[in-house]
């Protein structure tokens, strides 16, 4: 759901594949994340997703950046009962990992091109899911894989 708003050929309304930046991402990501907020009643955020008051205030707000992928994921299955939050997280990582391999990237490059302050094995943890990934690192992540598949 969340490479999904890279725009690939006049598909996806939100960031141009060409020119992909994790600012643009991000912002992109917060769009998606408060339409699905603004579904969902306070204490359902808190309740049934499981975010604490202030990320669900933030998520509403668009400040996404220190949301995890997962608390992400669980907030557009809640908004939208056809979709599956571990589904969401599997297929952003497998997005990730096909994308790395088209673009012949490894995980230590990646790590020296984003701002996140990640090494090469914390983005591995991060992309196999053995550590958590926030939307922040995701959207540099992505950033860094789309513009090298062009």
């Amino acid at each position: 759901m969340f490479h999904e708003v890279v725009d690939d050929g006049g598909h996806g309304p939100d960031v141009d594949a060409d020119e992909t930046t994790a600012a643009d991402l991000l912002d992109a990501f917060g769009a998606v994340m408060t339409e699905a907020a603004s579904e969902i009643d306070t204490d359902r955020l808190a309740g049934e997703v499981g975010l604490t008051e202030a990320d669900a205030t933030a998520v509403r707000d668009g400040d996404i950046g220190d949301v995890t992928l997962t608390d992400a994921a669980a907030v557009l299955a809640a908004a939208d009962p056809d979709r599956d939050a571990d589904a969401i997280v599997a297929e952003v990582r497998d997005h990730l990992l096909m994308g790395m391999a088209t673009a012949v990237l490894d995980v230590d490059a990646i790590a020296a091109k984003i701002d996140a302050d990640l090494t090469g094995q914390e983005v591995q943890q991060a992309l196999e899911g053995r550590t958590a990934m926030t939307l922040g690192q995701l959207a540099e992540i992505l950033a860094v894989v789309e513009r090298r598949k062009r």
